[in-house]
């Protein structure tokens, strides 16, 4: 994870606006694209062609039952060496053996839920020669027209020597690599539910049938010298070229660029990074994605509602919210340097879930088990089944209560009936 805080103000626009003003030489025109130009905030054209919309958010019931089953806590659980988690926390740098073995752990995982799986491999130059990388596509619908994608890197950062090169990167991230993995096993059973429903014609908003889930684990993304363009993002940086390049057939339902490229097909990148560790502070980065930002919180504040933070053996049940809030005056001024760079250089609408500032743990040896804090993840867990749940229009089983009477109690009101 990179340290490299990158500037997007305004004058990026100025500068598109002086080559305007050199091409138009009346005064009121110059005076009218001036106005419209900076009245309105810079947007992707993937925002300007999806549009933002009202979710469908589930109720108190649904939001029970989803966050109880399975338990959020399993597969984030360090102390227990079956979970997802404990699968992945180990040394595992790009091209080498312990990466590939986690891939192959993150792989199966996912073909055991049948989901389509792509491993994108490709070699790149680095600091030390030629490397390979292997991103792993995951999608529960190929053939959907369109998806949304959450993502996560799955390598280790280089160290050359004794101790470093023992470094597991708990936060960063193998733990927000086990709660995706959580979340497709969670939700995976909801999605084939929707799918009969769609069948059967049984759900008719196009914005919930049009667009399926994608899990994307990125491969280098650690740099392995000095954060730089080349030296960073090595898979991010492949995938995205790729699917900028890569042009698809026409689709009937379809309702993006003619010229449709897979890149354009992505609805928005909801990217994970330094998360696990207790208290962390999180904030929208980017104007197109203000509401999403804004849905996630609505996500927390129901759970919190249907008294799931509840666990604290203080005095108080207060509880902290992960999110900072917006004043709704924000700007895209500027953003932390990672996955989801290349895409957005590209157009696409991302959504940036990051620790800010980092774990004071970042790229140490102390970024291991003892950095996480396993309420902190449960609690990300239950926020993500939601809010996915939500924007899918997903419908988690109710459990229907059952009461108990007493052997007392059902005579008289047998008798009561005869009556």
């Amino acid at each position: 994870m990179s340290t490299r805080i990158h500037f997007v103000r305004r004058q990026r626009r100025r500068t598109h606006l002086s080559s305007i003003i050199d091409a138009f030489s009346d005064t009121r025109t110059v005076l009218l694209l001036l106005l419209v130009l900076l009245c309105f905030p810079s947007v992707s054209w993937q925002q300007t062609a999806l549009g933002e919309r009202a979710l469908q958010e589930l109720d108190a019931s649904q939001i029970a039952s989803l966050i109880s089953s399975p338990d959020p806590s399993r597969n984030v659980d360090p102390k227990n060496p079956n979970s997802h988690l404990s699968k992945i926390l180990i040394p595992r740098v790009a091209d080498t053996e312990n990466n590939t073995i986690v891939k192959n752990y993150i792989v199966s995982t996912l073909k055991a839920l049948k989901w389509h799986i792509e491993e994108d491999a490709f070699t790149d130059n680095t600091p030390y020669g030629m490397k390979k990388f292997t991103n792993i596509i995951a999608t529960k619908d190929p053939d959907a027209p369109r998806r949304i994608i959450l993502a996560a890197h799955f390598d280790s950062k280089y160290f050359s020597g004794y101790p470093m090169n023992q470094f597991v990167g708990a936060t960063d991230s193998a733990a927000p690599c086990a709660m995706l993995l959580d979340l497709a096993e969670t939700i995976d059973p909801l999605l084939e539910r929707r799918k009969e429903k769609l069948a059967l014609g049984m759900i008719d908003d196009e914005d919930v049938s049009d667009t399926t889930l994608q899990l994307v684990f990125f491969d280098g993304e650690e740099a392995f010298k000095e954060w730089t363009d080349t030296d960073s993002v090595y898979g991010a940086r492949h995938l995205a070229h790729k699917w900028s390049t890569t042009y698809l057939t026409p689709h009937p339902k379809r309702r993006l660029r003619p010229s449709a490229t897979e890149l354009t097909t992505i609805e928005h990148l909801v990217l994970l990074d330094l998360l696990g560790s207790a208290n962390p502070s999180i904030q929208s980065y980017f104007i197109d994605t203000a509401w999403l930002f804004d849905a996630m919180v609505s996500a927390e504040k129901r759970i919190a509602s249907a008294g799931a933070f509840k666990m604290s053996s203080s005095a108080d049940d207060k509880w902290r919210s992960f999110f900072r809030p917006r004043t709704g005056r924000e700007d895209n001024y500027g953003f932390i340097g990672d996955d989801h760079t290349p895409f957005l250089n590209l157009g696409v609408s991302v959504l940036h879930i990051i620790a800010n500032p980092f774990p004071h743990v970042w790229h140490t040896l102390q970024d291991d088990a003892s950095a996480l804090d396993l309420e902190t993840m449960k609690r990300w867990n239950m926020i993500m089944r939601v809010f996915i749940s939500d924007y899918l229009g997903l419908e988690p089983n109710v459990k229907s209560q059952t009461v108990s009477r007493s052997a007392g109690e059902l005579v008289s009101y047998l008798l009561s009936l005869e009556h």
